[in-house]
This record gives structure tokens, C-alpha cells and sequence, in this order.
């Protein structure tokens, strides 16, 4: 097969989440550890840092990766779900996995998946960590699929856990409280690693704690032993200081290319990890640190984090997709500045979405669309169910021609916000 080809295998005859929803996850870590198995457990031959939580993990890794690049670490980088291109998921150093890499993977492991009938999760793992040991990195940062416990990816033994926040996702499958799902999440602290949490939380904090103390992990909130002092956002950087729990300044004007205020969470957790890494051994100055964080996007590719797509009107777009992350991605429209907010939104039905749609503006011209996909929400029922919140505008069922009609109506001086699904936002791209 060719590298087309064998993606047309991959997506349709694996079974895979963002197509067909719970139905693709496996409630065990079974097919993983023998895939890995009989690639002669690749995840073994490099360091690792693991990542979780419910919003943020993503732009964790891709900042971390940054500044492990910047400190001369060949640094793979493993991520879900892609946006534009499926090698997306696999990178060294900000460059993507080759077509060949995995053309030749599907074909060399084909006989061994076919009798294994893993999912299409579990192969990418696989293949990412080949992928890793084959080119040897130094280190490789892991993001968790879904959960923790149980995800994929939790067969790794890493330098560092990471978990960035615990909010309310995925409920049909990682429980209906917060506590529940802050169980899940914990399931990738390990006996005597250290684990840094983004956000001390009280529904959440003693399950961390708990689970802590059961392995020997020595736990960090980085919201308690990270402070933010100020910051503001000038031009296209978001520009702040840090300090310790103590008020010694660690940071200052720090400056970070991802401009979402969500950032300055993220950004703590980070500078967290980076003084747990130092302790390790990693050779990691503020010097890295500092030039890293203003080329995060350079560095990684990392894409559709309040990612601005046009001006005259201001067009953004940003893949949060649950309640914490529509509530930051509010916030940060409050503070663009904007005469009339159009909203192209689209959602899969798998979501409850009720609490997302009572949050949104009534204000707004809604374009209610639908992305391309199995697990996609029909645009006319989001438009239904919209207006049971008191909020309106048109049906357009293609998720490009309802951008180009919001830009049509919309005049220089408005924003417009594409987003509500990560799969719309990929369209978009």
C-alpha cells in the first residue's frame, strides 16, 4: 500500500474514537502490551515524559517539547488527535513522522494487527514509539489519549507525570464527578516518579494526594509553587513573570507565542515540570526556557490554540471543546476587542452539550455547521436544540462555507470564533 492507502486502512478498518466514539476503546491495556511486545517493547529504549488531563495537556507537551529541543534534547513528541495530516501525531524535534515510516510499519506489523484486531489508538502508539527508538531520542513527551489508567499510552515507565487539570469530558466514559475522573487521570502516576498537577482543585487534590502516598510518588501543584505576578499581552506574544511560592522571581516578562489567557495555567505547569526535570538531571537553563517559549509554534507546528486565521474581520479559531475550555475561550473573546461576534460552531453528538450551549452569548450570530465525520452532531439538531437557549442565526451543514458566510456578513471590525469540536477546527486548518 501507499502512504494514502495505508492511512484508508488505518481509518477504516481499525476501530477508531474520533470516528465511531466509545465503541473503539479497549478496557484494558491487553492489545497494547502485546503489540508493543512484539515490536520488542520500543517504549523501553528512551526517556519519556508522560502528560494528561482534561484541557491544556496538549499545549503542555508542545511547550515542554520546546524547551527540551532548545536544550539540545532530540525530543519526540507524541500527540492526538491530528488536525491536518495523521503524522501530525509523530514528531522529532518538530518534524513529522515520514510517509515511509509508516507505509512500511502497516506492512511489516499487518499479519501481527490483523490477528490482534487492536484499535486504531493502540497502533498509533505502537508506531510511535518505533518510531522513537528507531531514530533514538533522548526523550520522548507522551500525551495521553483518554483518561489515564487505562489509556494506551500508560505502559511507559517516565521521568516525570504531568497532569494539567481535572474538569468535567468524556463523563460516558471516565465517570460523572470530578473525583471519579481525577481517578482516571492519576492512573499514570507511578511508584517513586515524581508527578506535577497543573491545578490544586478541591474535588480532585485528595485523590492525587491519595494516590501519591499509595505508590511513593512525590507530588507538586504547580498552581501553589508557581505564581503569576502579571501579565499582558502585547502584539502577538503573552508576556508575564513568575515567581516561587516564596516570591523569589524565577521569571521575568517572560514572553510565550500562544496567546490564549488559558496559557498562563499551562505555562505554570510547565515551568513546574522544567525545575522536576533539573532536579533528574536534565541540563535545562532559564536561557532554554526563555527562547523556547516565544517559538513554541515554530519549533513544534503545534496548531488551533486561539490560532488566528484572518483580520478585517478578526478570524480565530481554538480546539477547547468542553465546558472548562469554552468558559476560557469566553474569557478571551471578552478581551479581543470587537464591535458584533459571529460563532461558527459544530459539535459531536456524543457530547452533552447543554451546559456548553447555556454559556454561550445570546448576543451572537450563530453559523450552526457539522464536521465531516461519522460522530458528528447534525447541523440542524444543534441549531434545534441552540435555540431552546435563546440562541440563533443559520444552518450551513459545510463547516468552509460556513466560515466564508460569516466572513460575508461580517463587517471589519467583528470577530469571528470557529470552534465547538476539535474536527471543526481541523476543517478549518
Amino acid at each position: 500500500m501507499n502512504y494514502q492507502e495505508t492511512l484508508d486502512y488505518l481509518y477504516s478498518k481499525l476501530p477508531m474514537f474520533t470516528r465511531i466514539g466509545e465503541a473503539a476503546l479497549k478496557k484494558d491495556l491487553h492489545n497494547t502490551i502485546a503489540l508493543c511486545a512484539q515490536l520488542g517493547n520500543p517504549q523501553d529504549h528512551f526517556k519519556t515524559i508522560h502528560i494528561g488531563g482534561t484541557n491544556g495537556k496538549g499545549s503542555t507537551s508542545h511547550m515542554l517539547s520546546a524547551i527540551l529541543q532548545e536544550a539540545g534534547y532530540k525530543t519526540g513528541l507524541y500527540t492526538s488527535p491530528h488536525l491536518k495530516d495523521f503524522r501530525e501525531r509523530i514528531k522529532i524535534n518538530g518534524a513529522m513522522v515520514p510517509e515511509s515510516f509508516v507505509t512500511d510499519f502497516v506492512e511489516t506489523q499487518n499479519q501481527f494487527i490483523t490477528e490482534l484486531q487492536p484499535s486504531f489508538f493502540e497502533v498509533t502508539v505502537g508506531l510511535a514509539f518505533s518510531y522513537f527508538a528507531a531514530e533514538k531520542v533522548d526523550v520522548a513527551i507522551i500525551e495521553v489519549g483518554l483518561g489515564g489508567r487505562l489509556d494506551s499510552t500508560n505502559i511507559i515507565h517516565p521521568d516525570l507525570s504531568v497532569i494539567t487539570n481535572i474538569s468535567l469530558d468524556h463523563t460516558n466514559i471516565l465517570g460523572n464527578t470530578i473525583a471519579e475522573i481525577a481517578y482516571e487521570k492519576a492512573g499514570i502516576i507511578k511508584s517513586g516518579i515524581p508527578a506535577v498537577i497543573g491545578e490544586r482543585v478541591e474535588n480532585s487534590a485528595d485523590v492525587f494526594i491519595n494516590k501519591a502516598a499509595e505508590v511513593g510518588a512525590e507530588l507538586h501543584f504547580a498552581s501553589e509553587d508557581i505564581r503569576l505576578i502579571d501579565s499582558n499581552k502585547t502584539g502577538e506574544m503573552l508576556q508575564l513573570t513568575l515567581t516561587d511560592r516564596d516570591h523569589n522571581e524565577l521569571y521575568k516578562n517572560l514572553e510565550l507565542d500562544l496567546t490564549g489567557m488559558y496559557q498562563l495555567k499551562n505555562v505554570r505547569t510547565v515551568v513546574a515540570a522544567v525545575i522536576e526535570l533539573r532536579k533528574i538531571g536534565y541540563r535545562i537553563s532559564d536561557k532554554h526556557v526563555y527562547a523556547a517559549l516565544k517559538e513554541v509554534k515554530t519549533l513544534t507546528g503545534l496548531q488551533g490554540r486561539w490560532q488566528q486565521l484572518g483580520t478585517n474581520p478578526t478570524v480565530i479559531c481554538d480546539t477547547g471543546h468542553n465546558v472548562a475550555g469554552i468558559q476560557e475561550i469566553l474569557q478571551n473573546i471578552n478581551q479581543t476587542p470587537h464591535q458584533h461576534l459571529h460563532m461558527v460552531i459544530g459539535f459531536v453528538k456524543d457530547k452533552d452539550i447543554s451546559s456548553i450551549l447555556a454559556m454561550l452569548p445570546k448576543d451572537a450570530i450563530y453559523y450552526f455547521t457539522e464536521p465531516q465525520l461519522e460522530r458528528a452532531l447534525p447541523a440542524a439538531e444543534l441549531a434545534e436544540r441552540s435555540a431552546e437557549f435563546g440562541l440563533q442565526g443559520q444552518t450551513i451543514i459545510n463547516v468552509l462555507d460556513a466560515l466564508e458566510t460569516a466572513k460575508t456578513g461580517a463587517a471589519q471590525s467583528d470577530l469571528i470564533f470557529v470552534g465547538g469540536s476539535t474536527f471543526v477546527v481541523a476543517e478549518v486548518l
